[in-house]
């Protein structure tokens, strides 16, 4: 098969690479659409549904190498580092203007935050926890918080946040935004998806799996119940999975420590 089985894995990559672009040309207004802000969270949430297709493939033809690893960093960085922030910014640009104005130094700082601990998250997972934490992310994953973001922000956008120019609730994605910036490089572990002993909670993980792609696939229809399932879904999984990880914080550290000993 020779080099010709790192095409697969790395056209996978590339797809994520310029979808992470389409998001920032459509919600920059550099392409002529109805509704910017949410074809670029749709682009960002079709790149969340094929962020692992890569390192499956990659697997499955045996074709995982250093330069699919730093190219996929690169990508991700684009789709769920830049993306995001962009999407976030033109929203309030677009829709909200004068509050934009009024508060364009908390932008910048949101802004800057965001894609610096997604850069930083990046770096850090290539250069020191790919191979020490097996069954948790260490920080939330850049994927992750790109879908927050991107579903958060198309949310808010159909329930009238922006209408109000003097509402209070208008900082909540631009806090969003930051706080979830930090949590990509705050030391939190979240548990990985992953097969269980338990046979039951692994059906239950697959149907939710599945059902979770068919709603990101039927994001750009708006449909609120769809925008409401994926918020309480990330929500849930936030929570839930941080909560664990700060209880069994201890234990995993002390197994990565183990691992790596053993190595």
């Amino acid at each position: 098969m020779g080099k010709t089985r790192f095409i697969l894995p790395n056209l996978f990559t590339s797809l994520n690479f310029l979808l992470g672009v389409f998001s920032i040309c459509w919600t920059t207004g550099a392409f002529a659409t109805a509704d910017p802000i949410l074809m670029g969270a749709y682009f960002i949430i079709l790149c969340v549904l094929l962020d692992k297709l890569d390192g499956f493939a990659a697997r499955l033809v045996n074709a995982s190498s250093e330069f699919g690893a730093q190219f996929d960093s690169l990508a991700d960085l684009i789709a769920f580092g830049l993306a995001p922030a962009f999407c976030i910014i033109f929203a309030y640009k677009n829709l909200a203007p004068t509050f934009f104005e009024a508060n364009i130094p908390l932008m910048v700082i949101a802004f800057s935050v965001y894609v610096l601990c997604a850069a930083m998250r990046l770096a850090k997972y290539n250069a020191c926890d790919s191979d020490s934490y097996h069954h948790h992310f260490s920080g939330v994953p850049t994927t992750f918080v790109g879908a927050i973001n991107s579903i958060l922000i198309v949310f808010l956008k159909n329930v009238g946040l922006f209408q109000n120019a003097d509402s209070s609730a208008l900082y909540l994605p631009v806090a969003v935004l930051f706080v979830t910036g930090l949590l990509m490089v705050a030391p939190l572990f979240l548990p990985k998806l992953q097969p269980r002993k338990n046979k039951a909670f692994n059906i239950f993980q697959a149907v939710l799996i599945v059902i979770t792609y068919v709603c990101g696939f039927l994001f750009i229809t708006e449909k609120m119940i769809i925008l409401e399932f994926l918020l309480v879904l990330v929500a849930c999984y936030m929570t839930i999975g941080l909560a664990v990880g700060l209880i069994q914080r201890k234990n995993i550290i002390e197994e990565a420590k183990a691992a790596k000993a053993e190595n």
